[in-house]
């Protein structure tokens, strides 16, 4: 008597790979449609990893940019800002940026020429925003006169 096996001989093999390449295939089908569902929990660390990986593109891009039309002492200029004023560093660069390809900057831009263009600046940022002034009101104290201090 002869076993079902013996029978197909090399016909095993072949349905032995079509079945692994199933497998596979049902495999890949499974693991998308986790990720699909969130189920993974792996999704939401691909996320971020993906917005972080964004953000280091387009940072990198922008020092691109900046170094292309900015000389070093105007550059230097800049991240001295950038330490004290983030916030309004990053509207500056995000302006010479614009700038840039726009076309509006034709070389580099010496360090006088971006003392220029932070004043043009300013002076746009301080007709928005009037500056906030402080002023103190002090009491004057009968007895505090100088007549009485025998």
């Amino acid at each position: 008597m002869t076993t079902f096996n013996e029978t197909k001989g090399n016909d095993d093999r072949t349905n032995d790979t079509m079945e692994d390449s199933e497998l596979e295939q049902i495999r890949a089908n499974r693991m998308a449609q986790m990720g699909a569902q969130g189920g993974a929990g792996g999704s939401r660390e691909d996320a971020a990893k993906a917005q972080e990986e964004q953000k280091k593109q387009i940072e990198d891009m922008k020092n691109s940019i900046l170094s292309q039309c900015l000389t070093q002492e105007a550059r230097a200029r800049l991240n001295t800002i950038k330490m004290t004023k983030p916030e309004h560093a990053a509207m500056i660069e995000n302006n010479l940026c614009m700038m840039a390809r726009s076309g509006q900057i034709g070389g580099k831009l010496s360090d006088e020429d971006f003392k220029g263009l932070l004043a043009r600046v300013s002076a746009g940022t301080s007709q928005q925003k009037p500056k906030s002034t402080v002023t103190f009101n002090r009491r004057r104290v009968a007895l505090d006169s100088d007549e009485e201090s025998d």
